[in-house]
């Protein structure tokens, strides 16, 4: 059973692990335990065979509101002052290997075998389009604000979105976003399809993606986890290295029982039934 966290929300029902943000007065930004927290529960949903789609969103009225600017300001003073004095070489070190840990935060959503959407509403700025862009899919409310913000706090976004962003909405489409600062609201997020699919509301949004959410998880979950790593693959790696990765899993995973029970629903034209 996945237990929620002081700072983040967790249930598993249907078959969709709903991922909560809970840091609400602060508009859910990303502070040391929320870090730590959401990659303890991203690793314990990921291991969860229960659990066959992933729903990401934040309580109150922001999805994210970035990294903490108090954990910004400690992730930069965190260093040995007495041994940090004697090799700025180990000082920059110690920085290079906490940036990599919050690197690993939202790997954790790409690594993730199960698809994983996020539902954004309100403020997902600088981290938190970081965790947005790591996820499969991502749905907006029309009051949804996208802003890549790292270029206004005097640094460049070092946690996944300048390598992830471009993949989604194309490389000139991500160098304005990301040189300019400027927000994108939900309509223009799904026209640059930085969003699969814009909601009217808040309220819309949540109704929307639990339905999509409801339909992948009525699926093949081995197939599911099969497509999900071959697309991911295919992403950074050559065509040919794709069609040799994808021959290799279904020759290993093709006689399954989903695949049996696929058939015999087609067969006997009803819904499949799969097991976890």
């Amino acid at each position: 059973m996945i237990e929620r966290t002081e700072f983040v929300d967790v249930t598993v029902d249907s078959g969709v692990a709903h991922v909560r943000l809970d840091r609400p007065k602060a508009a859910n930004a990303l502070h040391g335990p929320l870090w730590s927290e959401l990659h303890g529960v991203l690793r314990a949903v990921d291991a969860e065979p229960s659990a066959r789609v992933v729903v990401i969103s934040g309580n109150g009225r922001h999805f994210c509101g970035g990294i903490d600017v108090a954990s910004l300001a400690e992730l930069l003073a965190g260093r040995d002052e007495h041994r940090d004095r004697h090799c700025a070489g180990r000082a920059r070190e110690r920085l290079w290997r906490s940036i990599r840990e919050l690197q690993e935060v939202f790997t954790a959503v790409e690594r993730c075998r199960t698809p994983v959407i996020a539902a954004v509403h309100g403020a997902c700025i600088g981290a938190g389009l970081d965790l947005a862009v790591a996820c499969d899919l991502r749905y907006a409310s029309a009051d949804a604000s996208f802003v890549l913000k790292e270029i206004d706090l005097g640094l460049a976004a070092d946690v996944g979105v300048l390598q992830r962003l471009p993949r989604i909405v194309g490389e000139g489409v991500a160098r304005e976003l990301a040189y300019t600062g400027r927000p994108v609201d939900g309509r223009e997020a799904a026209a640059l399809r930085l969003a699969n699919g814009v909601f009217d509301t808040p309220d819309e949004l949540a109704a929307g993606v639990a339905e999509v959410a409801a339909a992948l998880a009525a699926k093949s979950p081995l197939a599911l986890r099969g497509t999900k790593h071959a697309i991911t693959y295919a992403r950074d790696h050559s065509v040919a290295d794709g069609l040799e990765q994808i021959a290799t899993w279904n020759a290993a995973m093709l006689p399954s029982a989903d695949l049996d029970e696929a058939v015999a629903a087609f067969r006997e034209r009803r819904a499949p039934t799969y097991p976890d």
